[in-house]
């Protein structure tokens, strides 16, 4: 059975950059989810990046986002992201003994 290595980050932004941020972050290989939270801490959107990295799917996500950013202005985005093997090696606790 494979296990999965991911961990998560907290990005926060206002209003007029979330767009630009989310197309970044959807464009970078290690990423698998995005979460839109607002400043209160509730959840907007969750965005499987697999999804929305196929081309169809991706121009009405960045819509619903640009409508999101016009509701509030701050808002954190949680990154769920896949470590690199790279990264897999060098994590604490996996050094050997």
């Amino acid at each position: 059975m494979e296990t999965v290595n991911s961990f998560f980050e907290e990005i926060k932004v206002m209003g007029h950059e979330l767009v630009d941020t989310v197309k970044a972050l959807i464009h970078e290989g290690n990423v698998r989810r995005i979460i839109i939270k607002d400043e209160h801490g509730h959840t907007f959107v969750e965005i499987p990046v697999t999804v929305a990295a196929v081309g169809a799917i991706f121009a009405p996500i960045l819509a619903a986002v640009a409508a999101l950013a016009a509701m509030a202005a701050k808002f954190t985005i949680v990154v769920e992201k896949a470590r690199t093997p790279e990264a897999q090696r060098n994590a604490p606790g996996d050094r050997p003994a």
